[in-house]
């Protein structure tokens, strides 16, 4: 299923690319669409993990660096039956983390210095399990290739509003009213596919991470902890197109009511009252 996903997605970014191109400009513009979204398929396969680790300043730790920390991933990679990741900490005080990477021999978790900080063992590892979660389910493939069709979207968006205003000569130019429109709709489209892809994907990595731990009760405490200081301030460079991999939305403090109607996350209250029901099955 997973497979098949993950096809339909590159299909899509493939096919919005070629349709674009054609719009703008005729068979020419097809054949080049068409090598850029071929382009932007590799890259994104292969080298999007490396890519956002870098984004992030995110660092490579040792075991001798960071025992505790490999100690739990370890335990809970034999748990999950899965490779042992690489283990990164991303040098920022906002407590938040992710996963990355093309399948499970090659995923990477992220943690924030602020995250290992602000909860206790319990909770770091409850939120490590749920990354681990993503990681077995190849959440974290699906995420690299949304978070792509969105900056590709984002791109086709600003090549609609340059055709609009600068494309070619009256009798080629393609209708300015209809590119503007393009221009709008192109960027919803893509909140739209991060938001039907992430949430649910959300929720299924908060009932692995109570599964793998079998305690509800940890990750419930980490993501109200979480949630209240993100409340707060962001993680720093924080992007909207890599806002779907973090366990905690990293915009959620910010004040635009709007654009929660196309948050990559559930609610947070919605999460916890979702692992309360848990408990009762797991007991």
């Amino acid at each position: 299923m997973e497979v098949v996903k993950t096809v339909v997605l590159l299909t899509l970014m493939t096919l919005l690319f070629v349709w674009v191109g054609g719009m703008m400009g005729g068979m020419q513009g097809m054949m080049i669409a068409l090598i850029l979204a071929g382009v932007m398929n590799f890259v994104s396969y292969f080298y999007s993990d490396t890519l956002v680790l870098r984004h992030y300043n995110a660092v490579p730790v040792t075991r001798q660096e960071a025992r505790g920390l490999y100690n739990i991933v370890e335990r809970l990679s034999q748990k999950a039956a899965l490779p042992l990741p690489q283990i990164y900490i991303i040098p920022d005080s906002i407590p938040n983390a992710f996963a990355t990477g093309r399948n499970p021999s090659h995923a990477v978790v992220a943690v924030t210095e602020g995250l290992l900080q602000l909860l206790d063992d319990e909770e770091v590892e409850a939120v490590l399990a749920h990354e681990m979660s993503h990681v077995r389910h190849y959440d974290i493939l699906v995420g690299t290739i949304a978070a792509t069709i969105a900056g590709a979207i984002g791109v086709i968006a600003n090549m609609m509003q340059f055709g609009a205003m600068f494309g070619g000569d009256r009798e080629n130019r393609p209708n300015p009213i209809v590119m503007i429109a393009l221009a709008i709709i192109l960027p919803l489209a893509a909140a739209v596919i991060q938001m039907a892809i992430s949430r649910n994907r959300e929720y299924m990595a908060d009932e692995g991470s109570a599964r793998l731990t079998a305690h509800p009760e940890w990750l419930q405490s980490a993501l109200a902890k979480l949630s209240n200081y993100n409340a707060q301030g962001m993680v720093h460079e924080a992007t909207p197109e890599s806002a779907h991999m973090f366990i905690i939305n990293p915009f959620s403090g910010k004040d635009i009511s709007f654009a929660s109607l196309f948050s990559t996350h559930p609610s947070t209250e919605d999460r916890i009252a979702r692992l309360e029901e848990l408990k009762f099955e797991l007991k």
